[in-house]
């Protein structure tokens, strides 16, 4: 691949959002589906990237988590797709197993408007035969992280001849976690006639080393991330060191959020935190590197369905993660990057929603807050901790709690076989049953926290899909 500097394209977001997907040379049929998903207009990075795209070009795209950029990418790659060929046609590389799923759904239902299409996830924290076997049954579109992909080519199991697409999803993340090897080495067995795709959302210097090796003649993209004040409230807050983990607790007293992102520079001041946290009766979660692939899901799970109210991690920790109605980032730490300061606090105010963005500072950290002000545009809104009023010095609880059961995709259970058992069943109104998670192994099931032990009780004596299984409550912490 020849290094030649991309041609930038550059506007604020604004200025790009808007027009509709009829404007593409997309299928009409596609654009049925579009419409019929409620994609009425294009967000800015798909206005800004779908016409390079669609165009052929190879492109570097400056998006986060949330922007709309699966669309972006998801369109391209199913408007070249023979579906008769059942080939590998296009590759999707995601940072973490989180991702690579939510890209896969959101893959098959822009897919809908043809007839099997298939799209298969490759990820490591599951067992290689069964997608061995899969892959063996043919498939058009995979979407993977690295390590498991690499497994895959090395086995043969994985075949890239007719690939005409490689997408990079969060590359920087991917360089962050150390898998600026793996992506390499799987590049060179694409094809070198093939269109290359590299979505980040921020742009350090070995995004720059990674696109002059796999990219050819790449356009770029690149928006500036502009959060609405009305959306997202923003408020620093000065303190000691030593009062960094009580003022975290004082913030979630007055502010009250029912799930709330904390985020911290190291993995140690992520367990403290948990620890002092826990003690004082909140219910908190924290997501590290450490984690195994079945724990770190049961984590995420427990807080995207609303059965715990706090989380707490470290940006490499949280890399992929995409939870709706998050109403609270608090950073723990003002992070070093202003980049990364955007990128944290764009998690919540999402859509139509509102959001708090709460950083505590020390005054070493003040050239920080000055930073990433000068990177914003705008001037940050200084508070005192003693202006919080805790008229409720009660920790919130979470309005639902996540039972297991024993038993996952291996014995065919779907979410309606839950939904009828907890419902028809057991007696239970559908508006007390929240998020339905069904794992290869295990199936999660959030219910609001008065009726948890019964509803594990009524589970356990009763049938799922026909069968007996064993329940229980998961316990936070």
């Amino acid at each position: 691949m020849t290094n030649i500097h991309p041609t930038p394209l550059s506007a604020p977001a604004e200025t790009l959002a808007g027009p509709g997907f009829d404007q593409l040379p997309l299928p009409a049929a596609m654009l049925d589906n579009l419409w019929q998903l409620q994609y009425l207009t294009m967000t800015p990075i798909q206005a800004a990237s779908l016409p390079l795209a669609l165009a052929g070009h190879d492109l570097i795209a400056q998006a986060k988590t949330g922007s709309g950029k699966t669309a972006a990418f998801g369109l391209p790659i199913l408007t070249r797709l023979n579906p008769k060929l059942f080939k590998v046609q296009s590759l999707v590389l995601c940072p973490t197993r989180e991702l690579a799923e939510q890209v896969s759904q959101e893959i098959r239902r822009l897919a809908r408007f043809a007839d099997n299409i298939k799209v298969l996830t490759l990820c490591g924290g599951t067992l290689m035969r069964p997608q061995m076997n899969s892959l063996e049954h043919g498939a058009h579109i995979v979407v993977g992280t690295p390590g498991r992909i690499m497994d895959h080519l090395q086995r043969g199991s994985l075949q890239l001849d007719h690939l005409s697409g490689l997408i990079l999803d969060e590359a920087d993340r991917m360089l962050d976690m150390g898998f600026y090897d793996d992506i390499s080495a799987i590049a060179k067995q694409c094809p070198r006639q093939r269109q290359t795709l590299l979505f980040s959302a921020t742009y350090p210097n070995g995004i720059a080393k990674l696109a002059g090796q796999l990219l050819q003649n790449p356009q770029q993209v690149h928006l500036h991330e502009q959060h609405a004040s009305s959306k997202i409230r923003q408020r620093f807050y000065e303190i000691d060191d030593q009062q960094r983990f009580e003022a975290v607790a004082t913030l979630l007293k007055h502010y009250r959020p029912l799930s709330t992102l904390a985020f911290c520079n190291t993995k140690q001041q992520c367990r403290d935190l948990q620890e002092e946290l826990l003690t004082q009766g909140f219910s908190v979660l924290t997501l590290n590197g450490d984690l195994e692939q079945r724990d770190r899901d049961q984590v995420l799970i427990q807080f995207a369905n609303r059965s715990c109210s706090v989380l707490v991690a470290t940006d490499v920790a949280a890399r992929g993660l995409d939870i709706s109605q998050l109403e609270a980032v608090i950073n723990v730490d003002v992070s070093p990057d202003p980049e990364v300061h955007v990128h944290r606090i764009g998690r919540t105010g999402r859509v139509d929603q509102s959001g708090w963005a709460l950083s505590l500072f020390s005054p070493q950290e003040t050239p920080r807050v000055n930073s990433i002000s000068q990177f914003m545009g705008s001037d940050p809104e200084f508070h005192s901790l003693s202006e919080l009023e805790n008229s409720n010095p009660s920790p919130l609880q979470p309005p639902m709690v996540t039972l297991q059961i024993l038993g996952g995709r291996k014995d065919k259970i779907r979410p309606g076989d839950v939904l009828g058992a907890l419902t028809a069943d057991a007696g239970f109104k559908a508006e007390q049953i929240g998020k339905i998670n069904v794992t290869e192994q295990s199936t999660y099931v959030a219910v609001e926290r008065r009726i948890g032990k019964e509803a594990a009780r009524k589970l356990s004596a009763g049938k799922v899909k026909g069968k007996t299984v064993k329940v229980r409550l998961v316990l936070k912490g």
